[in-house]
């Protein structure tokens, strides 16, 4: 077991350790890394102190050692950061990038070679998003060779909205945040009911990240989280979703690393969500399967 350290962690509430002890081997399966060396004048700023060596103070808190860098939208299409993020890890990491219907087949071998291995749809507010709900299952298509999958980071209305695309898609599926399923409908949302059906196809899988009810007592993620727990613990997987880019008041990691405990008593189901599941997911120490 990988005990944390205290440690001071840009981006985050507290030093303390948490009490849960990490599986050697954890993943957190959400970051996002923000490099100055890759930004561009005009581009939305992303948080301060959140590069590779930020986040590695993070791992020493918390206590894992595999991760998974999620692209962020400053960087449009351009995944050149994260891919470089992974690179500073080594075999450790993983990424999911940002893509449109136009990237070359060329193009895609090099994301797999380094270490890419899905692509994320951010589609909540069209104002800001980089890809559209129309590029998704052309995507889909593109990158099943590869054994990528597709994530949705997507409202749940909209989800449900186009379930029919989505059931069609090709690809393995990631649903980002626990389905953002709403408060106070939370399970009993329809998205859930889609999202379970999906699961049940053996393609589906859902993060265990970004809590809703953040700095609160955690109360609504934790009924949302030890649902999912219930229905499909062989297709979880968690993220601390650290720097929290969406969050103006950081949260404490120690704290949201321990709701594992009570989202998942048992510590074989921790570590089937902490260590087996994204070793299945994102490959980690073998050939990657989607």
């Amino acid at each position: 077991m990988a005990r944390g350290q205290r440690q001071v962690v840009p981006n985050s509430t507290g030093a303390e350790p948490p009490k849960l002890a990490a599986p050697d081997n954890a993943a957190d399966c959400h970051i996002h890394i923000y490099d100055p060396r890759f930004s561009k004048p005009g581009e939305r700023p992303g948080p301060a102190n959140a590069t590779v060596s930020d986040y590695r103070l993070l791992q020493k808190r918390i206590g894992v050692s595999r991760v998974v860098i999620v692209q962020p939208r400053n960087y449009g299409t351009d995944c050149s950061a994260t891919v470089d993020a992974i690179a500073q890890l080594g075999g450790a990491a993983r990424g999911v990038g940002v893509l449109k219907p136009d990237v070359t087949d060329a193009e895609l071998r090099k994301l797999d070679a380094g270490g890419i291995r899905g692509i994320r749809f951010t589609l909540g507010d069209p104002s800001t998003a980089v890809v559209s709900i129309d590029m998704v299952e052309p995507l889909s298509k593109r990158i099943a060779p590869f054994g990528w999958h597709v994530q949705l980071h997507v409202p749940p209305d909209q989800l449900v909205a186009h379930a029919d695309m989505i059931r069609r898609l090709p690809s393995s599926i990631v649903i980002d945040h626990m389905g953002r399923l709403p408060q106070p409908a939370g399970v009993e949302h329809p998205a859930y009911k889609l999202i379970c059906e999906l699961i049940d196809k053996g393609r589906t899988w859902v993060k265990l990240a970004a809590p809703l009810d953040a700095q609160t007592d955690y109360s609504a993620a934790t009924a949302i989280a030890q649902a999912w727990i219930a229905a499909a613990p062989e297709r979880l997987v968690w993220g601390s979703n650290w720097p929290h880019p969406s969050e103006t008041v950081k949260p404490d990691d120690a704290v949201c690393f321990d709701l594992l405990s009570t989202w998942a008593p048992d510590a074989a189901m921790r570590h089937r969500i902490l260590v087996t599941n994204p070793e299945k997911l994102y490959g980690f120490g073998a050939g990657h399967k989607g």
